[in-house]
This record gives C-alpha cells, sequence and structure tokens, in this order.
C-alpha cells in the first residue's frame, strides 16, 4: 500500500517511511479452509509512536491523547489484518488503516460557530409545545365538578 517511494502518506503534509512500520506474518482465521491454518497469511503491523522521528512534537501529542487507548506501555500501535486470502493483500490493509487512524487522530475540527434559532424555528418549536399540552390536557379524566 505504501508508494514507490516507501512512503505511506497520512495527511498532504506528513509521510511516514515504511521501515518505520514492523510487519510480523502469523496464521490466522478467516476465509480459506484448511490452507488458512498453514499459511502465515495475517499481517501484525506495529509502528512505535513515541519514537518515530517522522512526527512533529505537536503531533506525538495530539496522537498520544487520542491514540491513548490503542497504545501499549512503550507507545506502540498494533494492527491486525486477517481478512484477505493473500498476505501481500492483508499487508495492504493492514497499512491502509493505519493511514485512516492516524490521520484521523490527527484531524482537527473546525471550532463550531454558534448560531441562533430563526424565527420560523422559534414558532415551530412552541406551536409543537402547545399542541402536546393541549393532548395531554383532553387525556386528563374530567372532574364533574366543574361541568
Amino acid at each position: 500500500m505504501g508508494t514507490p517511494d516507501g512512503l505511506v502518506r497520512i495527511t498532504p503534509r506528513l509521510a511516514i517511511p515504511l521501515t518505520e512500520l514492523s510487519f510480523r506474518a502469523t496464521t490466522g482465521g478467516g476465509p480459506g479452509g484448511q490452507h488458512v491454518n498453514r499459511s502465515a497469511t495475517r499481517i501484525e503491523l506495529r509502528w512505535n509512536l513515541l519514537e518515530s522521528p517522522s512526527l512533529s512534537e505537536p503531533q506525538r501529542a495530539r496522537l498520544r491523547e487520542r491514540l491513548a487507548h490503542r497504545l501499549d506501555a512503550r507507545g506502540t500501535i498494533r494492527l491486525v489484518a486477517g481478512a484477505r486470502r493473500s498476505q501481500a493483500a492483508n499487508r495492504d490493509e493492514a497499512v491502509r488503516r493505519f493511514a485512516r487512524l492516524v490521520a484521523g487522530a490527527l484531524h482537527v475540527a473546525p471550532p463550531r460557530k454558534p448560531t441562533r434559532p430563526t424565527a420560523a424555528s422559534r414558532r415551530r418549536r412552541l406551536a409543537d409545545k402547545r399542541r402536546r399540552a393541549d393532548r395531554k390536557r383532553d387525556r386528563r379524566r374530567v372532574d364533574r365538578n366543574d361541568e
């Protein structure tokens, strides 16, 4: 999945060299019948976030915060891909998922600009509120003394 230059593109400004990622092939379940029990097609991708020279300190801090639940004690992220029958396809899938995970964690959402409800939406809300109140009032037991 890496590009021919050996980089995994995360964002337009960030690319991580494939040399920073370590891959391990293991046997795993999934499609393939008995063959899958003997072939090491399942891929485990590991990347040490804390020691990566590709990241700036603000990026590293953001990733540590946003991916804390995925980090082990050494600061390593581990991804496993084993849905496909071939090692190459699983490796590509693991790299794709890794890039999506890191890009998503680095994404900074624009600040929300508070808006005011429109006059029409306020009228609709109050009309709905009145209709609900009327409906509930009509459900109440009628007191014969009031008639």
